[in-house]
């Protein structure tokens, strides 16, 4: 017997799975498009209700308004809450993130509903109601006349949060809403081009996202900062570290072979926002001291800072609990993940991929 040996890359590496106008990455530059922007400046002049339309639209090659997606949003939020016995029938024994998991898989189509609205309606509602019900609390009813932002932190917390603290959540969604192939999304796809339904694309995005190379990074950077404690720790602990081989949560990307551009923009919302539990010059000499660190140990390709460090700061200073770090980032990629499974199902191409043979020949 003789043993094939694959010559092409493994990884999808470079590979080009499907055309999209919906979000652009070229981790070489650290630059990040969205739906035809830059994403500092969709963050500046955009609410997710307005980003959440324009890849809608693009999808589907028919015009939606902001004012409408964010009629449907608040209608769909209505919808879900009165739902949420039978959304949540499942979920008691398990944690938030896999409680999330088994209520979004209970979502399914509502006659005459637009299903792309209902799902990303219906995603912060499950994430409360789990969050409170964890905490041995009743969940608190949405309000459809506030924005989706604002409504998630209200649903949290069962008060009104402040206007500073929604629009940095409102940034937060924008900022993550898409992101090119990654993996969840690409996952999406690969289900929506099956003609599989759209919930079912979306319970398979969201099981992509709990996996600890694609979402699970914003609570072990808050996990790193308290184990660094103090400023005088800093750089004993982070040295440390890497001597040990160890990752420093909140550096160094898959796809970002420089800064990822995320992470300005949520930094910049950071400093508007203020501190709150966070502690924002330890934070910030903690990065720069890390990015010191990486730059020394990998000069040929130091390992900068990603959207996840300040990910994690963002939703800990506007009392995200932590446990609820994986749906909310759900609730915020469900933009990208319901317009990547239209476009799909409009360029009609179901996706399957060669494999490399590295198994044994016949004689």
């Amino acid at each position: 017997m003789t043993i094939h040996t694959p010559k092409s890359p493994i990884g999808l590496d470079g590979v080009a799975a499907a055309e999209t106008r919906l979000s652009h990455v070229d981790g070489e530059k650290g630059e990040l498009i969205i739906a035809g922007e830059w994403i500092s400046d969709l963050v500046a002049a955009n609410s997710f209700e307005g980003v959440t339309a324009r890849l809608w639209s693009l999808a589907t090659e028919s015009m939606i308004s902001e004012a409408e997606v964010r009629a449907a949003l608040g209608e769909a939020r209505v919808r879900a809450f009165k739902r949420l016995p039978v959304l949540l029938a499942a979920t008691k024994e398990l944690s938030v993130v896999d409680g999330f998991r088994a209520a979004v898989a209970a979502l399914h189509s509502e006659h005459g509903l637009i299903d792309d609205a209902t799902i990303v309606g219906a995603l912060p509602v499950i994430a409360a109601a789990l969050v409170r019900q964890a905490n041995n609390e009743a969940a608190v009813a949405p309000d459809p006349t506030r924005g989706h932002a604002a409504d998630t932190l209200y649903m949290l917390r069962g008060v009104a949060a402040s206007a500073a603290e929604a629009k940095a959540l409102d940034a937060y969604l924008v900022t993550v809403g898409d992101h090119g192939m990654n993996a969840s999304t690409f996952t999406a796809r690969v289900v929506a081009s099956t003609r599989a339904d759209l919930f079912a694309a979306i319970t398979a995005g969201y099981c992509a996202l709990t996996g600890p190379l694609h979402g699970g990074a914003p609570e072990p950077v808050l996990e790193m900062l308290d184990a660094i404690g103090t400023r005088e720790r800093i750089v004993p602990w982070i040295d440390t570290a890497l001597s040990r081989g160890e990752r420093l949560m909140g550096f160094g990307h898959r796809i970002y072979r420089v800064r990822d551009p995320r992470a300005d923009v949520l930094k910049t919302t950071m400093n508007t926002l203020g501190a709150n539990s966070i502690d924002l010059p330890f934070a910030a000499e903690v990065e720069a001291y890390a990015r010191e660190a990486l730059r020394k140990k990998n000069p040929e390709r130091a390992l900068d800072t990603n959207v996840e460090f300040f990910t994690a700061i963002l939703l800990d200073a506007i009392q995200i609990p932590r446990r609820c770090f994986t749906p909310i980032f759900a609730c915020a990629r469900a933009a990208g993940w319901t317009a990547h499974a239209r476009e799909q199902v409009r360029l009609g191409r179901l996706l399957r991929p060669n494999s490399l043979y590295t198994g044994e020949m016949p004689a």
